[in-house]
C-alpha cells in the first residue's frame, strides 16, 4: 500500500488524512521515495528538507486536525519566499539567498495543515532561461516553463500539489506539456506578497494538481472561500470555441484535440459554438509582450543595474526591450488592454466559458528551451481565470491539453464548469482510466 501512497490525488489523500486513515508521516515518506527514485532523471527540486518535513508530520500526526490541508506535502516554486529554505529565483545573483519570511501564499498553505518539502525548480526571474528540469513523461523533452519544477513534480507524483505563478503562460503551458492539470485564477484573486515580481500587473498565484477537485482544494485555502469545493454542475454549458488568430501556429495534435473536445462536448449536451475572431485580437500578444518588458524593466531595476554580468542574455534582451519603451507608451499599451478586456467580458454573457488552445502542441525537445507562450498571453493580459485540462495526447506519446477559460471573478463557477467538461472529456478518450494514469512513468 505505501508504495501507492504518493500516487493519491490531493483532496482524496486529504480525506484520508482527515479521517486518520492515513498518516502524515507515512504520505510524507511515499513522496520522498519517489522522489529519490526519480530526482535524477527529473531535477525538479533546488531544495528539499527530509528531516524537517518528517519532524512536522509526526507533530501533525500526534495533534488535532490543523485544516483543510492537513499533513499534505507540497511543493513551492522557488519564486516565492520561504523562511526556512533558500529562495533563488532561478538566478545565481541569490544564490545564499535566505528571505527569513514566508510569502503569503506559502503561509496560507502552512496556516491549513501542508507541509512544505522543497523548493522547485523556476526559470531565471519566471522568464525563458531554462533550467535542468525534464518533462517526466520522457526526459528529452522540456516540461515547459516557468513553473518548470511545479508542473514535474506533480506529474511524476512526488507531490500532489505544488504552487506556481504565471506572467505569460507559465502554468497553462507547463501543465499541458506534462499532462496534469494547471489552474491559474482570476489575477489578484491569490496574494502576490513574497512572492518575486515580474511584471506588477500581470503575475497571477496559482498551482498544479491531478484533477479539478484537486486544485479546487487549494483554491479553497488560498482565496479563502471554502465555495471552491462546491463542484456540482448538472446545467448544459454554453462553451465558446476560441481558436485564436495564432491558429496557423497550432500543431496538428492541437487541432486535432480542439476538434475533437467540440464533438464530446456536443454530445455530452453543451451548447457548443465557434467563437468569431475580432480582428484586433491580432495584436494582443504583441501588446502583453510589451507590458511584461516595461514592467520587468522596472521590477528588475536592481537585478539590471548592479549584477547585469549574472543575468542570461534571454532576460538581458527582455530587460532591454522595455527599458526602451517609455512611460507614455506603456499607459496607452495598459489603456488598449483595458479596452480589449472589457470587450472579452461581454463574451461571457453569451458563453459561460470559452476553450483554447494551451500551447501549440506537444513540449518540444528540452534544448530548444520551455516553449512558446504565446497561447496564453491573452488570457494573462485580460486577468481572466483559466485551466488545462488534459486529455489528449500527441505523435510522440506526449500530453496535449486545452485551455478552459471563465469570467474574471467567476472562479468558483469556472472550476464547477471545468470539472464537468474534464469529466466528460477523459470519459469519451480514456473510459478506464483516471487523469493521472494517462500516461506511463518511470
Amino acid at each position: 500500500m505505501s508504495t501507492a501512497l504518493n500516487r493519491l490525488g490531493a483532496l482524496e489523500a486529504a480525506r484520508k488524512l482527515q479521517r486518520r486513515e492515513l498518516t502524515a508521516e507515512q504520505l510524507v515518506r511515499a513522496c520522498f521515495a519517489r522522489i529519490e527514485q526519480r530526482e535524477n532523471t527529473v531535477h525538479a527540486w533546488t531544495a528539499l528538507q527530509k528531516q524537517a518535513a518528517l519532524d512536522r508530520a509526526q507533530e501533525l500526526d500526534r495533534g488535532a486536525l490543523a485544516g483543510p490541508l492537513h499533513g499534505l506535502p507540497i511543493g513551492v516554486k522557488d519564486l516565492f519566499d520561504t523562511d526556512d529554505l533558500p529562495t533563488r529565483y532561478g538566478s545565481p545573483i541569490y544564490e545564499r539567498h535566505r528571505p527569513g519570511l514566508d510569502a503569503a501564499a506559502v503561509a496560507l498553505c502552512r496556516g491549513a495543515g501542508a507541509i512544505v518539502i522543497g523548493k522547485t525548480v523556476t526559470t531565471e526571474f519566471a522568464t525563458y532561461q531554462a533550467g535542468p528540469t525534464r518533462n517526466p513523461r520522457n526526459e528529452a523533452y522540456t516540461p515547459g516553463g516557468s513553473s518548470s519544477g511545479s508542473a514535474a513534480a506533480v506529474a511524476d507524483d512526488m507531490v500532489p500539489f505544488a504552487l506556481g505563478s504565471q506572467t505569460a503562460g507559465s502554468i497553462i503551458r507547463p501543465a499541458s506539456y506534462c499532462g496534469i492539470v494547471g489552474f491559474k485564477p482570476t489575477f489578484g484573486a491569490i496574494p502576490r506578497a513574497g512572492v518575486k515580481s515580474l511584471a506588477e500587473s500581470l503575475d497571477t498565484i496559482g498551482g498544479f494538481a491531478r484533477s479539478v477537485p484537486d486544485v479546487a482544494l487549494f483554491a479553497s485555502v488560498l482565496m479563502r472561500d471554502p465555495r471552491m469545493l462546491e463542484l456540482a454542475y448538472d446545467g448544459k454549458p454554453r462553451i465558446g470555441m476560441y481558436r485564436s488568430l495564432q491558429w496557423r501556429h497550432a500543431q496538428a495534435e492541437t487541432k486535432e484535440a480542439f476538434a475533437q473536445a467540440a464533438a464530446i462536448l456536443s454530445r455530452a449536451g453543451a451548447v457548443v459554438e465557434e467563437v468569431p475572431l475580432p480582428p484586433e485580437h491580432c495584436v494582443l500578444v504583441q501588446l502583453h509582450s510589451d507590458i511584461m518588458a516595461f514592467e520587468a524593466s522596472q521590477s528588475l531595476a536592481y537585478e539590471r543595474l548592479e549584477h547585469a554580468a549574472q543575468l542570461s542574455p534571454k532576460i538581458q534582451a527582455i530587460l532591454e526591450a522595455g527599458a526602451r519603451i517609455t512611460a507614455e507608451e506603456h499607459l496607452k499599451n495598459l489603456a488598449r488592454a483595458a479596452e480589449s478586456r472589457a470587450r472579452v467580458d461581454a463574451w461571457f454573457d453569451t458563453y459561460d466559458v470559452l476553450l483554447a488552445p494551451s500551447a501549440a502542441g506537444e513540449a518540444p525537445f528540452a534544448d530548444l528551451g520551455t516553449g512558446d507562450p504565446q497561447f496564453s498571453r491573452a488570457w494573462t493580459l485580460f486577468g481572466v481565470p483559466c485551466l488545462n485540462l488534459p486529455f489528449a495526447t500527441g505523435p510522440q506519446g506526449l500530453p496535449v491539453g486545452l485551455q478552459l477559460v471563465g469570467k474574471r471573478h467567476s472562479d468558483h463557477f469556472t472550476l464547477a464548469v471545468a470539472a464537468w467538461v474534464h469529466q466528460r472529456l477523459l470519459a469519451a478518450n480514456a473510459p478506464d482510466i483516471g487523469a493521472s494514469d494517462m500516461w506511463p512513468r518511470g
